[in-house]
């Protein structure tokens, strides 16, 4: 598996990065795009991965989180069209019968090395601005929903943030999973 940008792809990546950091300010203040390019100088890893959240729809920025950790989140206006359609994690993927998605949620962040966002994170992006106002997308779930057989997911309707519950294993076309990559 290819896990290394070309030359072009890193210029690519990179200056569509900058134009989005500096297109939206308000998602990280005090920070200078000189900063993060020089951390992808470093771990050229994490370049990588963001680029595969840009090509699953992501349209990642950086926000700094009220905890003052930094992440680039998806900021997708609707959950990232290239993760939707999974159920939400690979114990529920297996328990289908029939119709089963070709991923889940879990399974697809674990493989492009990102976290699923949780629901504080969740409600700290709607700050930013307004997703998800057609899709939903899973969060990390409580293990305690999820030994029942449970997980949870969010959108944003009416101007308000709203918590949902459904089976593991459902799966939707406007459902997807936004993540995070933490730097």
């Amino acid at each position: 598996m290819k896990n290394k940008l070309s030359h072009l792809e890193k210029v690519e990546i990179l200056n569509l990065l900058e134009s989005r950091f500096i297109n939206n300010t308000s998602r990280h203040k005090e920070i200078e795009w000189k900063f993060i390019k020089n951390k992808f100088e470093l771990l050229p890893e994490k370049l990588f991965i963001i680029y595969e959240m840009e090509k699953t729809g992501g349209e990642p920025d950086l926000i700094v989180f009220q905890n003052n950790e930094i992440a680039f989140v998806d900021c997708s206006k609707e959950s990232p069209s290239g993760r939707r359609s999974v159920c939400y994690d690979h114990e529920a993927l297996l328990s289908r019968k029939e119709y089963k998605p070709k991923q889940s949620a879990l399974g697809m962040a674990y493989d492009m090395g990102i976290e699923i966002l949780t629901e504080s994170q969740y409600r700290e992006l709607q700050c930013f601005g307004e997703f998800d106002l057609k899709s939903s997308s899973w969060i990390k779930t409580p293990q305690t929903i999820r030994d029942l057989g449970g997980a949870v997911f969010c959108d944003r309707r009416y101007n308000t943030v709203f918590t949902y519950h459904n089976g593991a294993e459902s799966y939707y076309a406007s459902r997807g999973f936004r993540g995070c990559l933490f730097i």
